[in-house]
């Protein structure tokens, strides 16, 4: 089995459970991107990308070159929601190079996503905050032992002032407990 090292070591099979994982929470929200985006093809193609990693398919120039275009994209957007849902697709496909190094930078990769998402949700119910919570706790769950494993070899993740960056704390520390 194919694996990269650093501080420690990642399968291909665990960059694929998180890519899942990011993968599946970038899904959830791209049709607000693309709603608010009309005609932007990047970000679909980013979450394209990533899916054809999980599938099987090896990690490529692909997946690097289409999340940093959902990310460009993500820049482009005006609205917040679109941006996060743009941004959450370019975190899918970079989630199949998630460095094997212990940089609480590297949560981010694992995790930003969900917390995206529920901040989309939370934008789409006038900043209510309970909306992002109730997804975080959904997002927990979703999360396989195989994922689990994977996070607690990194720091806790970054704090942060904003919303985004608190979702994923909130996140991190859920499932490090076991909660």
């Amino acid at each position: 089995m194919a694996s990269v090292f650093g501080d420690f070591e990642l399968t291909m099979d665990e960059l694929r459970v998180v890519t899942r994982y990011a993968a599946e929470s970038a899904r959830d929200v791209l049709h607000v991107f693309e709603e608010g985006v009309p005609g932007d093809p990047r970000p679909r193609a980013a979450l394209d990308a990533a899916w054809e990693f999980v599938d099987g398919a090896r990690r490529t120039r692909l997946q690097r070159v289409t999340s940093l275009d959902a990310h460009r994209a993500a820049k482009d957007a005006g609205i917040e929601a679109a941006r996060l849902a743009a941004r959450s697709a370019g975190d899918a496909a970079a989630a199949a190079y998630l460095h094997p190094i212990s940089r609480a930078t590297q949560v981010g990769h694992i995790l930003r996503a969900a917390a995206s998402a529920a901040r989309i949700g939370e934008l789409g119910a006038g900043g209510n905050p309970a909306v992002g919570d109730a997804l975080i706790e959904q997002a927990r769950r979703r999360a396989t032992p195989e994922l689990v494993s994977v996070l607690r070899r990194y720091p806790l993740a970054p704090t942060s002032r904003n919303r985004v960056g608190q979702l994923m704390s909130a996140l991190d520390a859920a499932l490090r407990a076991g909660a």
